[in-house]
């Protein structure tokens, strides 16, 4: 029995070390959510309102541009997925891969072909293991992106919808990332840049500037609606690529600290499951040498009876 209970004894040794990682990680992950959701914040009216700006340029005006135009038979596409560059968030990064593959299904299905593009360790390891080819790929900045970051994977997107499908460009721009809804719900989401389609929220805005008017404005353009939209262009990207980095920052922060939570609570729930055998390996140990003692002075009483006869 001793030497069980020296294996429970380094098991709760180990376990305890772990649960003081795991609540490190988990306060970490807590502290950084904050400011994640502040940025999120601060970046979402900009990029709503840039969108109904482009929205009005496109309506006011009978321009065809690869910024709202549909091809009449769009052949490319380009999925943007973002992942992280870190493990330790539960099914965060398979939950995005899986939204990023379910679109790639569905525009193989209307006929695309789809070019990859990768934003975290996490989705280029799931392409390189399967040895799927990705177009282009970025690391090292999923925790805490920048606006530089969103422009430099919003460069080579740009100068893809701007060359034609037939030499190497693409007809639309796709993007798979996690929302963050709050602190406990994040979901996947799969939307598409381009050719631009507003979403809920730049409905409403648009909905409320056109709100009491019963005329619908007219626009001058200069030098050109062409020119204000190829202006508009890399601006728009850049915004919505920034939000959905924020996006998925600030959900990859939330899904770490709830597994950490996770497995604080499953270390504290073994330390004490590893306890009670301790203990009962213990008792086993105390109840053995207790008969053994008993064993022996009943048999030294035998022993000593029997040599006075």
């Amino acid at each position: 029995m001793g030497a069980q209970l020296r294996v429970y004894k380094r098991r709760i040794k180990s376990v305890t070390a772990t649960k003081k990682i795991t609540r490190a990680m988990e306060m970490i992950a807590a502290s950084r959510i904050v400011k994640a959701q502040r940025r999120v914040a601060a970046s979402k009216p900009y990029a709503d309102e840039l969108t109904v700006a482009v929205s009005a340029v496109a309506q006011g005006s009978d321009v065809k541009h690869s910024l709202t135009t549909e091809a009449d038979r769009p052949r490319r596409a380009a999925v943007l997925l973002i992942t992280s560059d870190r493990g330790l968030a539960g099914a965060y990064n398979s939950n995005a891969i899986k939204a990023g593959e379910h679109l790639t299904s569905e525009l193989v299905a209307r006929g695309l072909e789809v070019d990859t593009y990768v934003v975290g360790r996490k989705g280029v390891s799931y392409y390189t293991f399967r040895e799927r080819a990705v177009a282009q790929s970025w690391t090292g900045f999923t925790d805490n992106p920048t606006y530089a970051d969103a422009k430099a994977v919003a460069a080579p997107l740009i100068e893809a919808i701007e060359r034609d499908a037939g030499e190497g460009g693409v007809d639309e721009i796709h993007i798979a990332f996690t929302e963050f809804e709050s602190m406990m719900t994040q979901t996947p989401r799969e939307r598409r840049l381009l050719p631009l389609t507003l979403d809920k929220s730049a409905e409403e805005s648009a909905e409320t500037f056109a709100k009491g008017r019963d005329v619908q404005p007219l626009y001058d353009f200069e030098p050109s609606a062409e020119q204000v939209l190829d202006a508009l262009l890399p601006r728009y990207v850049e915004s919505r690529i920034y939000n959905a980095l924020l996006q998925a920052a600030a959900s990859k922060h939330a899904a770490t600290r709830r597994a950490m939570k996770s497995a604080t609570d499953n270390a504290e729930d073994m330390i004490k499951s590893l306890g009670r055998l301790a203990n009962a390996a213990r008792q086993s140990e105390i109840t053995q040498e207790i008969s053994e003692i008993v064993g022996g002075a009943s048999a030294l009483a035998d022993a000593t009876a029997g040599s006075e006869r």
